[in-house]
């Protein structure tokens, strides 16, 4: 056991002067003026409770929001600006994943401890699986047909048969655990493990962990977004305000830029190298990324609530849903990018 920390520790040094030299070129949140022209504001249902994740099919332009705090999905139509429908009694509805190809919507169920899957044409309940303990974020794996739920106090991922809603195995991670994603070009899964303080990469086919990977300097990571042509995993940090970005080749981390207070969901514009950086506290801070390391191009208060981030790969637009619009109403903010 000795002789193997011995090992480590050099690559934990390398690691942590990366964020050093990194966190020096880093501007404070709020240093430039947001790279964002408001676009539009569109009325949403329901009342002025918490939002959480969305997800968007960009060919139909249908957009899908869970609303937390009322227990429903949103579906809105991003090309006429209007609500299409509400889908109720998603009992705190927390992630939620489309997928254009099978025509599904698939919703974390946090206070049934359940998987619920829609058909995205009719917006009816078509399946359901069990999760483990609070599901909350959702990625699907599309070699394989499998969506996983992350359980965020259950410490696990369940895995689901996309098609027949059975239950295909869970994966275990031994703490807290955040936000998935899929890898498609090392074909594995990663997640945020915030009560190990890791990222883990895991085989989505033998669903065994085939790495762990320290995340010095980040206390909470939470979100997690991927540039997979570039090799980047970039995490944020809930408890100390900070993004990582993670390389993926060298599995070290490769830069670490202060964000917004108690960051969350984070969205990755591929086509433009942009990432946008949705907090808690209303601040998004938004990085071009260049030869992997990123550069702040802005950071500023949005609107209050406006901790949920998606981008349109289409238009390079930005959604964010919040509780309180300019009329009172539950609202959807859109942005297009400058600069």
């Amino acid at each position: 056991m000795h002789h193997n920390r011995s090992r480590l520790l050099p690559a934990l040094i390398i690691a942590l002067i990366l964020v050093g030299a990194c966190s020096s070129e880093a501007s404070s949140p709020g240093g430039s003026p947001l790279p964002l022209r408001p676009v539009a504001e569109i009325v949403l249902t329901g009342d002025n409770s918490r939002f959480d994740y969305e997800s968007l099919d960009p060919e139909r332009r249908l957009l899908f929001i869970a609303h937390l705090g009322a227990s429903e999905v949103i579906e809105v139509d991003v090309h006429t600006r209007q609500v299409v429908r509400t889908v109720p009694n998603l009992s705190q509805a927390h992630g939620v994943l489309v997928v254009p190809e099978l025509r599904r919507v698939y919703v974390t169920a946090t206070g049934d401890n359940r998987l619920v899957i829609l058909d995205e044409d009719t917006g009816t309940v078509i399946g359901q699986a069990p999760t483990g303990d609070y599901p909350d974020g959702i990625a699907y794996d599309p070699k394989r047909g499998a969506v996983w739920t992350t359980n965020e106090s259950g410490g696990t991922e369940t895995v689901v048969d996309a098609g027949t809603a059975q239950v295909r195995g869970t994966v275990d991670l031994g703490g807290e655990v955040c936000n998935v994603a899929y890898d498609p070009v090392a074909d594995q899964m990663l997640v945020a493990v915030q009560g190990k303080g890791d990222l883990a990469a895991i085989d989505p086919e033998t669903l065994d962990v085939i790495r762990r990977v320290p995340t010095p300097g980040c206390r909470s990571g939470h979100g997690l977004a991927l540039d997979s042509e570039a090799r980047l995993a970039f995490v944020a940090c809930e408890d100390n305000a900070t993004l990582l970005t993670v390389d993926l080749a060298t599995w070290q981390t490769a830069c670490s830029n202060t964000v917004g207070q108690q960051p969350d969901v984070l969205a990755y514009d591929q086509g433009a190298h942009r990432l946008y950086v949705a907090a808690e506290s209303g601040t998004v801070s938004v990085f071009d990324q260049h030869d992997k390391h990123l550069t702040e191009v802005g950071s500023g208060h949005l609107a209050d609530g406006a901790h949920v981030v998606i981008v349109d790969p289409t238009t390079g637009h930005t959604y964010y849903p919040v509780p309180t619009g300019n009329d009172g109403h539950p609202a959807l903010l859109e942005q297009a990018p400058e600069g």
